[in-house]
């Protein structure tokens, strides 16, 4: 059945309650390789720095667990959303952005307002573009865009929506980190919310055509985010307000994530921003996240 763009965008807001605690925050820092050794930390279980991300005494929240709290997975939202019904094998997972609007709690009871905003033709797909916007009884929160790519349900007639993609600065980067992506990481990560079998069960993944699982798009914008406020932002997750990216290409578990990062001034106001390109070392540096920029205060 086509996409019917006109009904899915006039649909009324549908909301969703949502409630977590430490220990799915705790459980989503794990996913991501929070206590996990690094170059820089070979004693990371038990670094200060990192019991901030597993310790309940000590817990702050990256704000990319907004992509997983209460358990709703903004992607399964969108394909829920009036006018819209596809085939799951045709869909992957485009973009994402998260604004911060506080600091989010470690623990939390919220409302989960989801929109379609947009959907857009590019010939041969569709760009469905969700919102979700998560506010609780002190204000505002979080708001989540998601951009769902589906293939073969373009041609529908619809707008072709913007095109823009973000040049890297034309210098080395200020910092270059690693990240080893563990051989179990998506198994672990999944507990949060994201039961796809393409990321656990090998006979899935070679019907959608590959070798063997892949990691989750969204561990790997965790992972990035978590490196960003480590070496560039003191440690200090509530600095960031807001954190976009393109999904350009898979990550196997085992693999290792190459993070160069770019620190410059912000578009306007205070603060700053930092761009990112994250790619897989260890397959000539094949793109993994694109157009990625961290805002920061």
């Amino acid at each position: 059945m086509p996409i019917d763009a006109a009904k899915a965008t006039s649909a009324e807001p549908r909301t969703t309650e949502l409630a977590w605690d430490h220990k799915d925050v705790q459980l989503y820092h794990l996913g991501i390789g929070a206590g996990a050794a690094t170059a820089e930390k070979p004693q990371a279980a038990t670094d200060p720095d990192e019991l901030r991300y597993t310790l309940e005494s000590a817990l702050h929240v990256l704000p990319s667990f907004a992509t997983v709290a209460g358990g709703g997975m903004a992607l399964a939202g969108g394909l829920s959303a009036p006018g819209i019904e596809v085939d799951l094998a045709a869909v992957l997972h485009g973009g994402q952005t998260v604004t911060v609007h506080r600091a989010l709690p470690v623990r939390g009871r919220a409302t989960q307002t989801s929109t379609v905003p947009a959907v857009y033709d590019k010939g041969k797909a569709a760009v469905i573009v969700l919102r979700s916007e998560v506010a609780d009884d002190d204000g505002p929160l979080w708001t989540c865009d998601t951009q769902i790519f589906v293939r073969g349900e373009g041609g529908f007639g619809g707008e072709r929506g913007p095109s823009v993609r973000g040049e890297l600065p034309d210098r080395a980067p200020d910092l270059t980190t690693e990240r080893l992506v563990r051989a179990d990481q998506a198994l672990l990560y999944r507990l949060s919310g994201d039961w796809n079998p393409l990321h656990a069960d090998p006979e899935f993944a070679a019907l959608a055509g590959f070798d063997r699982p892949i990691l989750h798009g969204l561990c790997s914008y965790g992972v990035t985010l978590k490196a960003v406020v480590d070496t560039v932002l003191d440690g200090d997750v509530s600095r960031v307000r807001s954190y976009g990216t393109r999904f350009a290409g898979v990550v196997f578990p085992g693999e290792t994530l190459r993070i160069r990062l770019w620190r410059e001034p912000a578009e306007s106001g205070s603060g700053g921003r930092v761009r990112v390109s994250v790619t897989a070392a260890e397959r000539d540096d094949a793109p993994v996240l694109a157009d990625t920029v961290v805002e920061h205060s």
